[in-house]
């Protein structure tokens, strides 16, 4: 598991790229990251970012882009990922009302398309999770299930987040093997007993676990991410490598 590439998701350090992105961008890749996953790009033209990622030897591993932007302007966002070389488009957060009564159909429908157009252009759309899509709908199922089933996995894949999951009483390791193939992404987080955010590797979840169930299901990249830290944002971003990496290794 040694090989596997690690992206850390900028939303982690975000007070500091909001002082100085492209400062950041490069201590990202003295840390030892291969990749980064984007939550904006700090202001920056397609043309500098690629010129960024260049200099850093860092690969563009993905892009969160919200609801409204995907819909108002999907065209343009995938014409930026495809200059600056990234492959995987995420919507990152829909609220509970999306999964209220007939909405999923609709919602389904809506991301099939997003998915279509970016499959046209050689991109892999996928939906990330918070705690809420792991509710029950009246069927049983989780609505995340209920999306996943209503979407086609050609389409709309699964950034899953480990932690959500977990937080929210399932197991990451279990869904990571229930939805195999269709994960190209996971956010690894780390839970302290409280249930707060900790860094990778400090916490109670079984990240090694994690990372061999994600290995087994086809998962091409592992995202750090700490959505509240502690310590020094940058300091957390360093933590979770070092021991991602020894866990890997």
């Amino acid at each position: 598991m040694s090989n596997k590439l690690i992206a850390l998701q900028l939303y982690t350090v975000r007070d500091e790229t909001a002082r100085d992105f492209k400062a950041v961008v490069r201590q990202v890749a003295k840390m030892g990251y291969s990749g980064v996953e984007f939550a904006g790009y700090g202001g920056l033209a397609a043309s500098e970012l690629t010129a960024l990622l260049a200099e850093t030897g860092l690969r563009a591993a993905g892009t969160h882009v919200r609801w409204d932007v995907l819909e108002s302007d999907l065209e343009r966002e995938i014409n930026y990922c495809l200059e600056i070389g990234c492959r995987h488009l995420t919507l990152p957060y829909l609220g509970r009302e999306w999964y209220e009564g007939d909405k999923v159909k609709a919602l389904a429908q809506r991301l099939n398309a997003s998915g279509h157009v970016a499959q046209e252009k050689g991109l892999t759309f996928s939906y990330h999770n918070h705690d809420h899509e792991f509710a029950k709908s009246d069927d049983g199922r989780y609505l995340l299930d209920v999306l996943l089933d209503s979407t086609d996995p050609a389409l709309v894949k699964l950034e899953l987040d480990t932690y959500w999951a977990a937080y929210a009483g399932v197991d990451p390791i279990a869904y990571l093997h229930k939805r195999a193939g269709r994960v190209p992404l996971i956010h690894l987080k780390d839970m302290t007993p409280e249930r707060t955010f900790t860094e990778v590797g400090d916490g109670t979840l079984d990240t090694r676990g994690i990372c061999q169930a994600a290995e087994e299901s086809g998962t091409e990249w592992y995202v750090v991410e700490n959505d509240a830290p502690k310590i020094p944002s940058l300091e957390s971003a360093r933590r979770s490598f070092e021991n991602l990496s020894k866990i890997l290794a």
